[in-house]
């Protein structure tokens, strides 16, 4: 396993500790360090002679406090290093991704309005930090979707099979090894597809679905195969679903242990990082613990 540290943002919300738990098992099940990190916040509008982040505060943080007495006589087994930071949490906490095989946030911190389902730091590190990003949801979101009938652990992960991306996957089966889970594979193809007749008008295709279908199964399969090689532990359900990618994901996000998605990646005319329609909903929308995994440097997968 990577000895880079698993690490977890916090900032003394409720969702911030609940990030926290599940941050510490993460690094449990990878053998690998917890860092706790509190980013207290200055006014960057204010202060235009100060960087965005600071180094790091040894002073007193009642918030890295509260997070040490929040996991006491629980992470014995894991070496867990507090750190305070003061900066922008926005441009500091993505940052943090750097110095780490996993970042792990609250959906929501203490800022912003009640109703929003997804906190600015979460959007901003799901978009661009280095490593992966997990964003714990708060308890009781209610998605539509049937619970599958075999019991146990399940891992969730999105594949789209015209531009599958080998860090996705390799994350996925990675992550359902180390739960002992199985792994969901939803493959979505664009159903009806219809295509441009004249202006203002759209016409269907004659294209049969059966057979569209049947291509994306066959591709998604193959895309898999060497991945059920490398965890030959991990059992991996192919399920092809016509329709919206992320509906079905959220769907199938209900009662899972994680969902996993994909980040786009850079194009020579978009060359700012974007997370994507897709992800951008299943981190709104889902029920389980999201993680958005940046894409594999061109050349590799």
């Amino acid at each position: 396993m990577s000895t880079l540290p698993v690490i977890a943002a916090v900032d003394g919300s409720d969702d911030s500790l609940r990030a926290l738990d599940w941050a510490l098992e993460a690094a449990h099940r990878r053998e690998a360090p917890l860092r706790v990190v509190h980013v207290r916040q200055y006014a960057s509008w204010a202060q235009t002679d100060v960087l965005v982040a600071g180094p790091p505060d040894t002073g007193e943080d009642p918030v890295l406090d509260q997070a040490r007495a929040h996991l006491e006589g629980r992470a014995w087994t894991v070496s867990t290093e507090y750190v305070g930071m003061e900066g922008v949490p926005g441009a500091v906490v993505p940052e943090l991704g750097a110095d780490a095989q996993l970042l792990v946030l609250g959906s929501r911190g203490r800022g912003g309005f009640a109703s929003l389902l997804l906190g600015s730091n979460g959007m901003a590190a799901a978009r661009d930090a280095e490593c992966p990003v997990v964003v714990v949801p708060r308890p009781g979101r209610e998605v539509h979707g049937e619970v599958p009938d075999e019991p146990g652990p399940r891992v969730v992960v999105g594949l789209h099979v015209d531009s599958p991306d080998d860090a996705t996957l390799s994350f996925a089966f990675t992550e359902a090894a180390l739960l002992g889970a199985r792994l969901q594979v939803v493959a979505a193809y664009p159903w009806p597809v219809q295509t441009w007749a004249a202006a203002g008008q759209m016409m269907p295709l004659v294209i049969d679905e059966v057979s569209v279908e049947s291509e994306t199964r066959v591709l998604a399969d193959g895309f898999l195969a060497p991945y059920r090689g490398r965890h030959p532990d991990v059992t991996a359900e192919t399920h092809v679903v016509p329709g919206d990618a992320a509906g079905h994901l959220v769907a199938a996000s209900r009662d899972a242990a994680l969902v996993v998605v994909g980040r786009h990646r850079r194009r020579l005319l978009a060359p700012a990082r974007m997370m994507g329609s897709v992800a951008h909903a299943v981190l709104l929308h889902a029920a389980a613990p999201v993680a958005v995994v940046p894409p594999a440097p061109p050349g590799e997968g």
